[in-house]
């Protein structure tokens, strides 16, 4: 969700970049869950052709700025690649939260879990974009 979420609002703005979705515990080759498919259709986006994909140091050292869910996470990537350091970034580090994993939690899980998505790129427009 927030790879195709962040794809937008780059587009949106004009703004050419690579956003790629990976994970630290990846069921690689599976598509995104039903009700996650479901939140971006009701956005307009899609996720039907989204394929899991297990995060590894060579996709690292290939972004300027990786950014992850949970502080777990970021412990796990620098632990990955410790070159990581300083461009791995929580999404919800501006307001000080985390996003949850909703995996299996059902579909107020992945509302709340979208909600804060949005809220941390919304964060990180503010610092990188500021209004004209």
């Amino acid at each position: 969700m927030a790879q195709i979420l962040l794809e937008r609002r780059l587009r949106e703005r004009g703004l050419s970049a690579t956003v790629e979705s990976a994970g630290t515990n990846a069921h690689v080759g599976h598509p995104a869950d039903v009700l996650a498919q479901q939140l971006m259709a009701a956005r307009g986006l899609d996720l039907a052709g989204h394929r899991a994909r297990q995060l590894g140091p060579e996709q690292l050292r290939a972004f300027d700025l990786v950014l992850v869910m949970e502080a777990w996470q970021q412990r796990e990537v620098e632990r990955m690649d410790p070159s990581a350091r300083g461009r791995v970034h929580r999404l919800g580090r501006i307001g000080d939260f985390e996003v949850p994993d909703p995996y299996g939690k059902g579909e107020k899980s992945f509302a709340e879990s979208l909600a804060l998505i949005e809220r941390g790129l919304g964060d990180l427009e503010k610092i990188f974009w500021r209004p004209a």
